[in-house]
């Protein structure tokens, strides 16, 4: 990925800078956690059974805990690695919870947590062709970020999505007693077809219009969770869409507003002359507090509308 600076004589190349070492990536994620993944920071170096863990973190938004990992290298297999860390939270569960509840002053149950969601996030400045195909699969519980560094304070992050429809079941059905064959009977990273097999026949129609209509945006792809599915531009969530019973529920962030009272760049302001978005507010353990303008739509006379409101979000980030 190059970067160039807007200037009157031209674009200028923004030079590469790089991350020293491993810990410098660690402490600009973990200082960042919310706002480059939407997840709440618990600990750093967590020990558990053998393993150190670089980072945990929470997902209030599925209730699960999420393992993050930096790497600098390419020696290292990111499926095995993956269901190792994932194997050995599913075996100390209540060492998770209680690490949770000490850190945050929470209190979280056993039952409080949808352990099917767990996941793994890798961060890297770039990952080899084998590691990625290594997790090329619709419902693999692992996600692959390369970040970069730019001089003048810019870092880039973009993660690198699978295209393949095949299921990580496939190769887990192969050897009954494998990690992954354990972990997959506990851990359902969910496809997008999943997530809308539930709907009527009128909704899937309405969401494959929107799906096609929202991808038109340059540089957007589509990017799935067990409860919700996001659309991002250039990594960064454009839209997040939920799947009810009877319509389509999304949202557009507005931007956090941090402890001080002042917010980090340009706060999101959405003109919506037909009044029909409301916002949905949210804290953070870190005071921080976040914001979304809804709204739902359940029938095709409703899209237009919609893509005007993400025309604005998506003029806002581009």
């Amino acid at each position: 990925m190059q970067l160039f600076r807007n200037e009157q004589h031209g674009l200028v190349p923004i030079d590469r800078a790089s991350f020293k070492l491993e810990r410098d990536i660690q402490s600009l994620v973990e200082r960042n956690m919310e706002t480059l993944f939407a997840l709440e920071f618990v600990c750093s170096e967590f020990m558990v059974a053998e393993f150190r863990l670089d980072t945990l973190a929470y997902d209030a938004q599925n209730n699960a805990f999420v393992i993050v990992e930096y790497k600098r290298g390419h020696s290292y297999s990111v499926v095995d690695q993956g269901y190792s860390y994932l194997s050995v939270m599913l075996n100390n569960k209540a060492e998770f919870i209680l690490e949770y509840n000490e850190r945050t002053g929470k209190q979280l149950k056993r039952n409080d947590i949808d352990w099917s969601s767990s996941r793994v996030i890798f961060v890297s400045p770039s990952f080899n062709t084998y590691q990625k195909n290594s997790v090329n699969f619709k419902d693999v519980p692992f996600e692959l970020w390369e970040i970069k560094k730019f001089h003048d304070g810019i870092i880039a992050l973009e993660q690198q999505v699978a295209t393949s429809n095949e299921s990580i079941e496939d190769i887990a059905n192969v050897t009954a007693n494998s990690v992954i064959n354990r972990v997959t009977d506990e851990v359902k990273a969910s496809s997008e077809s999943d997530l809308v097999s539930s709907m009527s026949e009128e909704l899937k129609s309405l969401w494959a219009s929107l799906r096609e209509r929202l991808l038109e945006f340059p540089d957007t792809s589509v990017h799935t969770t067990k409860n919700y599915l996001s659309v991002k531009y250039e990594g960064t969530a454009l839209i997040y869409i939920r799947f009810r019973r009877k319509e389509i529920s999304c949202e557009l962030l507005r931007g956090n507003v941090y402890p001080d009272g002042g917010v980090r760049g340009k706060f999101f302001e959405l003109d919506d002359p037909k009044g029909v978005t409301s916002i949905r507010a949210w804290t953070w353990k870190s005071g921080v507090t976040g914001s979304a303008y809804t709204i739902s739509i359940k029938s095709l006379d409703e899209l237009d509308y919609l893509l005007y409101l993400v025309k604005q979000k998506y003029e806002y980030m581009s």
